[in-house]
């Protein structure tokens, strides 16, 4: 019973989520930059429904320990997050018809203004239903001597 309540209200928060996310988005790289915006203030707001909008139900991401997340796991993981920003630069889209990918570096920046890590990453999309979902995600941690 209780893995039937789970399931439940998984399936419940992912229509949920769906429900208000943005429709008719541009076929270009500036909506990939301002979906890697929007992503990272979500994170700092923690706000899984903001998040839920940009990932696709399929979602896998390679943190940058080199652990696979699946969409349930990174929605869930929202509310644990440590304060801080995630400031973003280096910003390079590519788009390929329905399919396009965004590079860039994030400096993780703690509530004191404080440089915590710098991660490169990418960012694979797909064109659905009028908008961009996030369907991939690879992460890698930079050396703290090698941080700007």
């Amino acid at each position: 019973m209780k893995h039937g309540v789970w399931l439940a209200i998984v399936f419940c928060g992912s229509v949920m989520l769906a429900a208000d996310c943005p429709k008719n988005q541009p076929k270009d790289g500036s909506a990939l930059i301002q979906h890697e915006q929007d992503w990272a203030e979500a994170l700092a707001r923690h706000d899984a429904e903001a998040v839920g909008c940009i990932l696709a139900d399929d979602f896998q991401d390679v943190d940058s320990d080199g652990k696979v997340h699946d969409r349930t796991e990174t929605l869930a993981g929202m509310p644990h997050r440590k304060p801080g920003t995630n400031r973003l630069s280096e910003l390079t889209p590519h788009v390929y018809g329905d399919v396009g990918y965004i590079r860039g570096l994030a400096t993780l920046v703690d509530t004191e203004g404080n440089t915590v890590a710098q991660v490169r990453f990418t960012d694979i999309y797909l064109y659905r239903d009028g908008r961009w979902l996030a369907v991939a995600g690879q992460e890698s941690l930079l050396p703290k001597e090698k941080a700007k």
